[in-house]
C-alpha cells in the first residue's frame, strides 16, 4: 500500500523513515578526523550492521513495554524509564541542532548566527509533532526516495574523482582494537534505534515488519562502507585525518560534462541539510511519545525549550559536541542493556537472583542470543478464541493434535485436548495465569483465525479485546475474524487432527480462483474500529449436529 491509514504507516514509509532519519547524521558525524576510517572502519561498520540486525529482532519483542512502560514496570520504573530516553532525545537533538548551527553558516548561509538558525530550526521542526505518526510516515514516503536516489547519484558523481593513488595512501594494516573501536563507534551512532519499539506498534503488518528494518540497516551500513572507502579515493588519506566533516568537500570537485552545475555540492549540502532536520523532528516526536507512555503529560513546550538549551549552553568553551560521544559510549547504550536486559528477563519471570546475575554479563547475553526459546518449548496456538466469563474474559488457544494429524497417534495412547482455556478479569491477568500454569512459552505468531463470542460482541467489551490484541506485535493482521455462539465448543470440534485454524482457513482459501470467500480479516477489523470506533459484521459460524456452517456477509 502507498499511504497507511488510521494513524497507521505502511512498511515503505517506515523504511524512509529509518534512512531519512539516520542518513546525514551518520554521514557527517561518523567519518573524520580520529574517529571511523580506513579498513578497521569498514570492517567495524560491517560487523556493527550484522549485530544491529540480530538487535531489531530483539526490539520487536518490547513493544509492549514501550507501549506502556508504567504500566508494564510499575509508576516509579516506568517513569524513570521514560526519563531515561527522553534524556537521549534531548541531548542528541542539542548534539545535531548544534551541528545545524555551525555548518549551515558556513557552508550555505553567510551573516546569520548559528543561534538565530538553532532558534528557528527548534521552533518549525517541534511545531505538530504531536499530531501522529502518519504525517511523518507520508512525507517520507514523498521525499524519502528522490533522497535517497539524490544521495546515490551525488556519490556516483563522485566516481570521477577517484584517484587510485590517493587509494593507495590507506593503510592495510589495522588492530582488533581499531575494528572493535569502529564497531562500537557505529553501534553507538545507530543507538537512536532502540527508540523503534515506540513507532513499530504504528506499523501496518507488525508480524512482517522484520524485514523492512533489516533492509533499512543495511541500506544506512552498506552507505556508510561505500563513504569510507570513497573518501579516503577522492580526498587523500592525510586530509582525511585532518577533515572534521569530510563528507562535505566531498562533491567540490564533481560537474556535469560542460560545466553545466559546477557546484555540485549546494546540492549535496541541501540532501544532508533536510535529512539533518528530519532527524531533528523525528526526535522531537518521539520526546512527544515518552512522554505520553509515561504518563508525565505532553512537553509541547518545555521540551523545545530543553532541547535548545541543550544545543546552545556552552562550558569553559565546551558544548553539546564535546559531551555527546561520551554520554552515548559510558551512558546510554550502557544503560540500554541494562534496562531492555531486565524487560526481557521480567518477561520471562526469572527469579530476582537470577535478574541480578544476568544483568552483570547482560551484552555476552545479547550476543549470545539469550532471548531465543527452542520451537519444542513453544505452544503454537493456530485459533484463538474470546468471550466473557463470570470472572471477566475467557482466552481459548486451539492448537492442532500433531500425532492425529501426522499419522503418529498409538492407539493406547490418551488423547490430550487441544483446547486451553484460561479466564480472568482482564488480558493481563490471563497471561499471569498462564505463565504460571503452562510449562511451554505462548508463541502466538502463527494464529490463524480468532473467534469471538456472541457475549463479547454484544456487551461491547470485544474493544477490550482489539486494545489488548493490538499491542502485541506477534499477531499478523491477515487472521481471520468469526463470530460464533460457544468459541470452545468450535475450537474443541474434531476437524479430523488439523486445528480448526487450518480448517477455517481452508474452507475460504482452497478453492479455486471464482469460487473462493472472502473473509474477514484483522486489519479490515482495525480498520473500521480506528475509524468510527465501530464493530464491522463478522461472518458467522454455527455448530450444527457436529457439522461446521460458515455464513459470510
Amino acid at each position: 500500500m502507498d499511504y497507511a491509514d488510521n494513524n497507521r504507516i505502511s512498511h515503505r514509509q517506515l523504511y524512509r523513515q529509518m534512512v531519512l532519519a539516520f542518513l546525514a547524521p551518520t554521514l557527517l558525524c561518523l567519518p573524520g578526523r580520529g574517529q571511523i576510517l580506513g579498513a578497521a572502519g569498514i570492517i567495524g561498520t560491517m560487523l556493527a550492521g550484522v549485530f544491529l540486525i540480530l538487535y531489531s529482532f530483539f526490539l520487536r519483542r518490547l513493544v509492549p513495554w514501550y507501549s506502556d512502560p508504567v504500566k508494564m514496570l510499575g509508576p516509579i520504573a516506568g517513569r524513570l524509564t521514560g526519563l531515561f530516553f527522553l534524556s537521549y532525545v534531548i541531548l542528541a537533538n542539542g548534539y545535531l541542532l548544534s551541528l545545524t548551527g555551525k555548518l549551515v553558516p558556513s557552508v550555505l548561509v553567510t551573516g546569520i548566527p548559528g543561534t538565530v538558525i538553532i532558534f528557528f530550526t527548534v521552533f518549525i521542526c517541534s511545531f505538530g509533532t504531536c499530531k501522529g505518526m502518519q504525517r511523518r510516515g507520508r512525507m517520507a514516503e514523498v521525499s524519502g526516495g528522490v533522497l535517497l536516489g539524490g544521495i546515490l547519484l551525488m556519490l556516483l558523481l563522485c566516481m570521477g574523482q577517484i584517484r587510485i593513488a590517493y587509494l593507495k595512501e590507506m593503510p592495510v594494516l589495522f588492530s582488533g582494537q581499531d575494528t572493535l573501536k569502529s564497531f562500537y563507534g557505529v553501534l553507538c551512532a545507530f543507538s537512536g534505534i532502540a527508540l523503534l519499539p515506540f513507532m513499530l506498534r504504528d506499523v501496518e503488518k507488525r508480524s512482517t515488519v522484520g524485514k523492512t528494518v533489516v533492509v533499512g540497516i543495511l541500506t544506512l551500513a552498506g552507505l556508510l562502507a561505500g563513504i569510507l572507502l570513497l573518501l579516503p579515493a577522492v580526498l587523500g588519506w592525510d586530509r582525511l585525518q585532518q577533515e572534521s566533516y569530510p563528507v562535505l568537500p566531498l562533491l567540490a570537485g564533481a560537474d556535469l560534462p560542460g560545466n553545466v552545475l559546477a557546484r555540485f555540492d549546494v546540492l549535496w549540502m541541501g540532501f544532508l541539510l533536510y535529512s539533518l532536520l528530519f532527524a531533528v523532528g523525528s526526535l522531537f516526536h518521539y520526546g512527544h511519545q515518552i512522554l505520553i507512555r509515561s504518563h508525565m503529560g505532553k512537553g509541547r513546550w518545555w521540551l523545545p525549550a530543553a532541547v535548545f538549551a541543550a544545543a546552545v549552553i556552552n562550558t569553559d568553551g565546551k558544548g553539546i559536541e564535546a559531551v555527546f560521544g561520551s554520554y552515548l559510549g559510558y551512558v546510554f547504550v550502557p544503560g540500554l542493556i541494562l534496562i531492555q536486559g531486565g524487560m526481557l528477563l521480567n518477561r520471562k519471570k526469572k527469579r530476582q537472583k537470577k535478574v541480578i546475575g544476568c544483568l552483570c554479563v547482560a551484552f555476552l547475553l545479547f550476543l549470545s542470543g539469550c532471548a531465543a526459546i527452542e520451537p519444542e518449548k513453544r505452544m503454537y496456538p493456530l485459533a484463538l478464541g474470546v468471550n466473557t466469563s463470570e470472572e471477566g474474559f475467557s482466552l481459548i488457544y486451539g492448537t492442532p493434535d500433531l500425532p492425529k494429524a501426522t499419522g503418529q497417534e498409538k492407539e493406547e495412547e490418551e488423547k490430550e485436548s487441544s483446547v486451553l482455556s484460561v479466564t480472568g478479569r482482564d488480558f493481563v491477568q490471563i497471561r499471569e495465569k498462564y505463565d504460571q500454569s503452562q510449562e511451554k512459552y505462548l508463541d502466538m505468531s502463527h494464529i490463524q483465525v480468532i473467534l469471538m463470542g456472541n457475549q463479547l460482541v454484544e456487551s461491547g467489551k470485544w474493544t477490550e479485546f482489539l486494545t489488548y490484541l493490538d499491542q502485541d506485535p506477534f499477531v499478523g493482521e491477515n487472521v481471520y475474524v468469526f463470530q460464533t455462539e460457544n468459541p470452545s465448543a468450535v475450537l474443541a470440534w474434531d476437524s479430523g487432527g488439523t486445528s480448526i485454524g487450518e480448517y477455517l482457513t481452508g474452507l475460504l482459501e482452497n478453492r479455486l480462483p471464482d469460487q473462493q470467500k472472502k473473509g474477514m480479516t484483522l486489519r479490515q477489523v482495525y480498520h473500521q474500529w480506528y475509524k468510527n470506533g465501530t464493530l464491522p459484521a463478522l461472518p458467522a459460524i454455527l455448530l450444527e449436529n457436529e457439522e461446521i456452517r460458515v455464513y459470510l456477509e
